[in-house]
């Protein structure tokens, strides 16, 4: 409860009150009590004063600050640091309430905890924004309280600040870190490289694990040991991104949307595209055409991706493919290998976009990403206990068998298809792109 501007009593002033009242009661019915219960009340009122004095003898009695990264990661647990350091010369009781931005809806987020004089102690806490955007954040509120607890002090640490939401930052150096550790990772698979399509790099020391097929026997008989040929993936090959933001990327899975996810995915696969030595462009359309980027492999490709990736915005309007064609056909030149994020819901949609498909697999290599429904696929599997869970169960595995019709339907039309869950959306995209770069097919 508010007392005066920067002064808060606490529950223990209202607990220690009611035992004073109480003995005023009795004093009533026993008057010799009454001397005994105003010496009380004096006593209680001397120690609010004396908390008082301590609280404010000190004109800058709590110092602290927030970490938080910058930019934030989309769908990922980000961390949040705040430390507070006393200048009191006394034990202080310190409650902590931190202001996180609106879109978190964390209403109650505080920390209690007693902190020794000249002392520093360090919070942190996590939070999984799903939107993208600004976010602000609001100055910290620190309670403080002497020994006894009876009254608070309120100070405001002012750290107001505004914090952009980007792509998933943390999953993209998740996945290179996959791709590119030297032991397997679960999740990644270790492809062998198959046709012709590696360049010649150095000629190395054996160890073991090389392949015994690249062994140069005359390099070994000039060095008298064994030499073998190393390759690298032949390079500079355009890869395209093409993010779909109509009506059927708008479902959400865990709060994200589908959208969202495509956008994780997109930015992480196009590091790991860069770090492969492959040129790398976007493209994005609904009902008209959204951002576009040519190819290429230049220090600040990833950069501008992000960047892009981070500004979209949608309606979430009905796909126009017609335009999406005529765009390729005139922006990508050259065969390409392009990986649609897109979500085909129903067998009609898909002979309804399939010609067009199939045009665009004429001149590129198309790859068609879209996803299982996981809530429905876990309904696919369940007991059913009553009529309507059957129906339910039916509706449920019906669904689940048109997302495999509908991919095998793609297959038969010679064109790539990547059917997964949307949060194995990056992995499953990043191993088929090593798949079809392993078997020479780029």
């Amino acid at each position: 409860m508010r007392l005066i501007k920067g002064i808060y009593l606490t529950y223990w002033f209202f607990i220690a009150l009611s035992g004073i009242a109480f003995v005023f009661v009795l004093a009533f019915l026993f008057p010799f009590l009454f001397v005994i219960a105003q010496l009380v009340l004096a006593g209680f009122c001397g120690l609010v004063l004396v908390e008082l004095i301590l609280l404010y003898l000190s004109k800058k009695p709590i110092e602290g600050k927030r970490k938080v990264l910058n930019p934030l990661s989309l769908g990922d647990d980000n961390k949040i640091k705040i430390s507070i350091k006393s200048n009191f010369k006394f034990p202080t009781r310190i409650v902590i309430f931190d202001n996180p931005p609106y879109q978190l809806q964390l209403r109650d987020l505080h920390f209690t905890f007693i902190l020794m004089p000249n002392n520093a102690k360090q919070v942190e806490y996590y939070i999984n924004p799903k939107e993208r955007g600004v976010f602000q954040f609001g100055n910290i509120n620190v309670f403080a309280s002497a020994v006894l607890h009876l009254v608070q002090r309120k100070i405001e640490i002012k750290v107001a600040q505004e914090v952009a939401v980007h792509p998933s930052i943390l999953q993209m150096k998740k996945m290179e870190l996959k791709v590119f550790a030297k032991t397997a990772i679960t999740g990644i698979k270790k492809i062998r490289r198959l046709g012709n399509n590696n360049e010649f790099e150095q000629i190395k020391n054996y160890v073991q694990g090389d392949d015994f097929r690249t062994i140069n026997w005359k390099a070994t008989s000039r060095r008298n040991e064994l030499m073998v040929n190393q390759y690298q993936d032949e390079r500079a090959q355009n890869v395209y991104s093409i993010i779909d933001k109509s009506r059927t990327m708008r479902m959400p899975f865990n709060n994200l949307t589908l959208l969202d996810y495509a956008i994780n995915s997109t930015l992480a696969f196009s590091n790991i595209i860069l770090r492969k030595g492959d040129k790398v462009g976007l493209l994005t359309y609904s009902n008209k055409l959204g951002a576009k980027l040519a190819a290429e492999r230049n220090a600040n490709q990833l950069r501008k991706i992000m960047n892009l990736l981070y500004h979209q915005k949608t309606q979430f309007l009905e796909a126009n493919f017609d335009l999406l064609y005529q765009n390729v056909r005139n922006h990508i030149k050259g065969r390409s290998l392009i990986m649609l994020y897109t979500n085909i819901e129903s067998e009609y949609s898909l002979k309804r976009i399939l010609p067009l498909l199939k045009r665009i697999n004429q001149k590129h290599l198309l790859v068609v990403i879209f996803f299982e429904n996981t809530e429905i696929a876990k309904t696919a599997v369940m007991e059913p206990k009553n009529i309507g869970d059957i129906y339910l169960k039916t509706f449920a595995e019906k669904h689940h068998m048109d997302k495999k019709r509908i991919a095998l339907e793609l297959r038969k039309n010679g064109i790539q298809t990547v059917l997964t869950k949307p949060e194995n959306l990056s992995i499953d995209t990043i191993n088929k792109y090593l798949e079809l770069k392993a078997r020479g097919m780029i």
